[in-house]
């Protein structure tokens, strides 16, 4: 059965309800699900990033991820992949002077040393040193400016910047 944006997808066996967010951008009919304080995000949001853009723009993606950051601080993140030191190495390359992301490298770096996993994370973390939920943070946008060597004109250009920027990235 497939889903989309606006239904409700309802576990009988656990007894547990999920709204089914539309979150295009990775693709165009990428969803995710929201319940119980858990967000499910696949490949829209990640630990410190976010999904390649394959079949949508950078507008398109830039609204599904202030959508889910929307969402209760204390909302857990499950992304379905672990990609967040790699992730958050980028971060730091963006925002150097970002502590909480300095802080955040360490203490992945220290959970993957000893075999575990950085997941599930909140909101309100990655609110704090996640890029692609910081475009509209003057030191993020300077950054997004510096790279191409020219002004941008919105958030959605200085995620495109950035997204760009992270597809080419080996930090």
């Amino acid at each position: 059965m497939a889903l989309r944006g606006g239904e409700t997808l309802t576990l009988d066996t656990l007894g547990l309800q999920f709204a089914v967010l539309a979150v295009p951008g990775h693709t165009s009919g990428h969803i995710a699900y929201y319940g119980h304080g858990t967000l499910f995000c696949g490949d829209t949001l990640f630990s410190g990033g976010c999904g390649r853009l394959f079949e949508g723009t950078p507008a398109e993606m830039l609204h599904s991820l202030d959508r889910l950051a929307s969402l209760p601080g204390d909302t857990r993140v499950c992304c379905a992949h672990e990609y967040t030191a790699s992730n958050l190495s980028f971060a730091v390359a963006v925002e150097p002077d970002n502590e909480a992301a300095r802080s955040r490298q360490a203490e992945v770096a220290l959970l993957r040393a000893a075999g575990r996993s950085t997941l599930p994370s909140t909101l309100r973390a990655e609110r704090t040193f996640n890029p692609f939920l910081r475009v509209r943070e003057p030191t993020v946008r300077r950054a997004a400016e510096t790279r191409i060597g020219a002004p941008l004109a919105d958030p959605a250009a200085v995620f495109a910047a950035i997204r760009k920027w992270k597809d080419g990235f080996r930090g």
